[in-house]
C-alpha cells in the first residue's frame, strides 16, 4: 500500500499543501470521476507543478487513503460525542434529520460514491474502506451495547452487529435513494428514519 503521507521538515507548511490537493482533488474527482482525473489535473488545480505533488502524495490511491483517513476520524469524533451524551440511543433517534440531511447534500456523498465505485475494482482501497468501518463499527456496537445494557435490553452482540449494520446500510443508500429520486419529500423521509431507528435500538 502506498503511503499517504511523507515526512517533511516543515510539518505546517506540508499539512497546508496536503490539503490544497485534497481539496484539488476532491473537485477534479467529483466532476471527472477517479479515472477521469489525473495527477497533472489535480496539481494544476492545487497550483502546484505536476511534479511537485509527488511530494505530499504518491499516487491517488494515497490521496484516496488520506480521504478515508480523514473520515475514520470524522466518525471517531462524532462517535466520542455519542458517548458522552446522557442517552445515545434517544441523541441517534433525535438527531436523525441533522444526519439525514447531511447524507442528502450533494457535497457530501459524491466522494463517498467516487471512493465506493474505486473500491469495487481495486482491492487495496476496499480494504482501506473496510479497516476504517470495522474501527467506527467497534466504536458504535461499544456505546449501543453499553446503552442498552443501562436500560435493561438485551445486548447480545450478534444481535446487535445485525441491527448497527441495517442503521449504517440505511444513511449509506440515500445518496442513491436521491439520485433515483431527488424529489424525495424530506419531513416524511425523517419521520420513516425515527421509526425505524427506534426500532432498531429501544426494541428488545
Amino acid at each position: 500500500m502506498n503511503q499517504v503521507e511523507k515526512k517533511h521538515p516543515d510539518p505546517e507548511r506540508a499539512n497546508t499543501r496536503r490539503k490544497q490537493v485534497l481539496d484539488a482533488a476532491e473537485s477534479c474527482f467529483s466532476r471527472r470521476g477517479f479515472h477521469g482525473a489525473s495527477m497533472a489535473e489535480i496539481s494544476k488545480a492545487a497550483g502546484m507543478s505536476a511534479g511537485h505533488i509527488y511530494n505530499y502524495f504518491d499516487s491517488k490511491d494515497a490521496i484516496i487513503a488520506a480521504f478515508v483517513m480523514q473520515n475514520t476520524e470524522r466518525v471517531s469524533n462524532l462517535m466520542q460525542d455519542l458517548a458522552q451524551r446522557e442517552d445515545p440511543l434517544q441523541a441517534v433517534i433525535d438527531n436523525a434529520g441533522e444526519h439525514v440531511l447531511e447524507a442528502l447534500d450533494p457535497k457530501t456523498w459524491m466522494m463517498p460514491l467516487e471512493i465506493f465505485a474505486e473500491a469495487s475494482r481495486n482491492p487495496a482501497i476496499a480494504e482501506m474502506l473496510q479497516c476504517s468501518d470495522q474501527r467506527s463499527r467497534q466504536l458504535f456496537l461499544s456505546i449501543i451495547r453499553d446503552a442498552r445494557i443501562k436500560r435493561g435490553l438485551p445486548a447480545d452482540e450478534e444481535m446487535l452487529q445485525g441491527r448497527l449494520n441495517a442503521l449504517v446500510a440505511m444513511y449509506q443508500g440515500l445518496p442513491v435513494r436521491f439520485i433515483h429520486n431527488p424529489d424525495v419529500k424530506v419531513e416524511p423521509l425523517i419521520a420513516g428514519f425515527r421509526i425505524i431507528l427506534t426500532a432498531l435500538l429501544l426494541n428488545e
